[in-house]
């Protein structure tokens, strides 16, 4: 996710439908995006039952991106212990024309719970960029709390009001 470019207009955010899904699933399995945000694609059996399980979770707040009425992409935060913690996965074909900015833009004003943390692998300088865009700060406090990763991938931790 690159999020720099020209902001594209028509970006808004919806509920996730059924119909969203497959869209999605391919967004994560394209092996490009997996290997930037340095996240492993899964199966669509993994996927469906990852989904399904959010879907049901009242806790989880999740929106499809539409990017000019097209499915571009998800945002989503759950709790992780006493974190509150956002993600987005915007489609490659989107990149580059400020989607994922509008669309956090967008999330975090429908989200009002603070602080708010992300994780993103430190060779990500797209979604770094988008995160920073919208107010997010590098937790160097958080990030010495977390244990190192057992899959080798650096993270940085942002958050958004302390």
């Amino acid at each position: 996710m690159t999020g720099d470019g020209d902001a594209s207009a028509g970006v808004r955010l919806r509920a996730v439908e059924d119909g969203d899904l497959d869209v999605l699933f391919e967004h994560q399995a394209d092996p490009v995006a997996a290997r930037i945000a340095a996240f492993p694609s899964r199966r669509r059996e993994q996927f469906d039952a990852h989904w399904a399980k959010l879907r049901r979770d009242d806790t989880v707040i999740l929106r499809t991106i539409l990017a000019d009425g097209t499915v571009a992409g998800n945002l989503g935060s759950w709790a992780d212990g006493d974190l509150r913690l956002i993600g987005y996965w915007v489609g490659r074909e989107h990149w580059g024309r400020g989607v994922a900015t509008q669309a956090l833009t967008l999330f975090l004003g429908e989200v009002p719970v603070r602080p708010l943390h992300a994780f993103v692998a430190a060779s990500n300088a797209g979604s770094i960029r988008v995160l920073q865009k919208c107010g997010f700060q590098r937790d160097h406090a958080q990030e010495a709390r977390e244990p190192e990763p057992e899959d080798g991938v650096e993270e940085f931790v942002f958050v958004l009001g302390r």
